[in-house]
C-alpha cells in the first residue's frame, strides 16, 4: 500500500509544480488570475463499513481553481489600456462568439472597431444621436468622423454693469466711436457651416438705473436705436429686461444668423463692467483629436474645436460562480452551465468595478510566495519518493529472510 500512497504524493507533488510553473510562467500576462492545485484524501471502500484503523491509499487532485482576486493597477500611456478595478469581465466577441476576459489591452482595428490582440472585439453600448443606448449590446466602433458644427442661436450670461458710469445720448451711438458708448463686449459666434463671426454687443448708460444694448455683426451694426434696454431697481438688481434680436443676413451661402439675448440676473453696481460668464451655444466643426474611457465605462471622444461628445460605453460582465468558467487561453474565459448566466451592465452599478483609463491589471501571481510553495513542493516530492524507498527496502529484506 506504501507504493500506492507513494506514487499518489507523487503525482500531487508533480500537479503542484505544474501550477505553480504555470502561475510563475504568467507573472507579467495583464489580467492572470493565478491557479491553485487542490487535493483530496483517497480510502478504499469497504462492505463493512468504516474502521477506526483505516489507513487512507494516497491523495489525489479534486480541482486546480483559479483565483480572481484583484490584481495590481499600473499605469499606461495608452488611453484604450482600460483596467477594472473590482469585479466584472470585458465581454469581447469573435464573429458573434462570446467570450470574457480581464485583459484591457485594447486598441482600435482599422474599421475603427476595439479590439484585443487575438482580434476579439470589445462589445458595449452604442450612441445615438448623443444618447447611449443601453438596451442591446454591440461591437464597439469609435466614430472618427469630424463633429459637425452647431449654430449660434442664444448668447447667454449675467453680466455687471458699472452704475458710476455717465448718462449718455442714444442718439449719438456710433460704433466707431467709443465715447458714445459705456461699454462694450465682443464674442464670437458661429454660423450653419462653422464660420466664426464677431457679435460686438453695446451698452450705453441712457439714465439712472436705465440701459441700453445695441449690437453689431463682424462690424455692421444690426440693431436699430434705442435697441434693448434694462432697467435696474434702485438696489442695482435688472427689474425689466428687453434684450434686442441679434439677426444678421450672410452672403457666404450659410444660413441667416438669428441669435436671442438672455442676460437674466445682470445687475448694475458700483463695480468694473464684468461679463465673464457671458457665452453662446455654437461651435464651428471639429477632429476627433483624443478620447478616453471614464469610471462607468463611457468612451468620451475630445474634438480640436474644445467641445467632447460620448461615442459608446463598455459593458461589463460578471457571473455567480468564477470558478464555473472556461478558461480558453488568451486571457480568455467561457461562460458555462456551472458559471451560470452573465449579469451585464454598465461599471460602477451593481456590484460592477471602476473602469481606470491608461491604467492595466496585473497579473495577480505573487512571485515570492510561488517560489516558496516551488521549494516545498519539491521537498514533499522527495518526502513521497523516500517512503517508496523505504517501502522497497522492506520488501527487500522480506525476500532476503531465509
Amino acid at each position: 500500500m506504501a507504493f500506492q500512497q507513494g506514487l499518489s504524493g507523487l503525482n500531487a507533488a508533480s500537479k503542484t509544480i505544474e501550477v505553480i510553473g504555470n502561475n510563475v510562467a504568467n507573472a507579467s500576462t495583464v489580467g492572470y488570475k493565478q491557479s491553485r492545485a487542490e487535493f483530496a484524501d483517497v480510502y478504499a471502500n469497504s462492505l463493512g463499513g468504516g474502521s477506526a484503523s483505516k489507513i487512507g491509499i494516497g491523495t489525489k487532485i479534486a480541482a486546480v481553481t483559479q483565483q480572481f482576486t484583484q490584481g495590481n493597477i499600473s499605469n499606461s500611456t495608452n488611453p484604450l489600456d482600460v483596467a477594472i478595478n473590482g469585479n466584472g469581465f470585458f465581454r469581447m466577441s469573435d464573429n458573434g462568439t462570446i467570450s470574457y476576459t480581464r485583459n484591457g489591452q485594447f486598441q482600435l482595428s482599422k474599421e475603427g472597431y476595439i479590439q484585443n490582440a487575438s482580434g476579439q472585439r470589445l462589445t458595449g453600448y452604442a450612441v445615438v444621436n448623443g444618447v447611449v443606448q443601453t438596451g442591446a449590446l454591440t461591437e464597439l466602433q469609435i466614430d472618427a468622423s469630424d463633429l459637425a458644427p452647431r449654430t449660434t442661436t442664444s448668447i447667454t450670461g449675467p453680466l455687471n454693469l458699472d452704475s458710476r458710469a455717465s448718462v449718455l445720448d442714444i442718439a449719438d451711438f456710433d460704433i466707431n466711436d467709443p465715447t458714445s458708448y459705456s461699454h462694450s463686449t465682443p464674442i464670437e459666434v458661429y454660423d450653419s457651416q462653422g464660420n466664426s463671426h464677431s457679435v460686438q454687443l453695446y451698452y450705453i448708460k441712457t439714465a439712472a438705473n436705465e440701459w441700453n444694448i445695441m449690437a453689431s455683426v463682424d462690424g455692421n451694426l444690426v440693431t436699430t436705436a434705442p435697441g434693448g434696454s434694462i432697467v435696474f431697481s434702485e438696489g442695482g438688481i435688472a427689474q425689466t429686461i428687453s434684450p434686442p434680436a441679434i439677426n444678421a443676413t450672410l452672403t457666404n451661402g450659410a444660413e441667416d444668423l438669428a441669435i436671442t439675448l438672455d442676460i437674466t440676473g445682470s445687475t448694475q453696481f458700483a463695480n468694473s463692467f464684468s461679463e465673464s460668464d457671458l457665452g453662446q451655444d455654437g461651435y464651428g466643426a471639429g477632429r476627433l483629436s483624443s478620447f478616453s474611457v471614464g469610471a462607468d465605462g463611457s468612451i468620451l471622444g475630445r474634438y480640436s474645436n474644445g467641445q467632447s461628445s460620448v461615442l459608446g460605453q463598455v459593458a461589463l460582465a460578471n457571473f455567480r460562480n468564477l470558478n464555473g468558467l472556461q478558461p480558453l487561453g488568451d486571457n480568455l474565459w467561457a461562460e458555462t452551465s456551472e458559471s451560470g448566466p452573465p449579469i451585464v451592465g454598465v461599471a460602477n452599478s451593481g456590484g460592477l468595478g471602476v473602469l481606470q483609463s491608461y491604467r492595466l491589471e496585473e497579473s495577480n501571481v505573487d512571485l515570492t510566495a510561488e517560489l516558496v510553495n516551488m521549494i516545498t513542493a519539491q521537498r514533499v516530492y522527495q518526502a513521497n519518493a523516500q517512503t517508496i524507498k523505504t517501502e522497497d527496502q522492506i520488501m527487500q529484506t522480506l525476500v532476503n529472510l531465509r
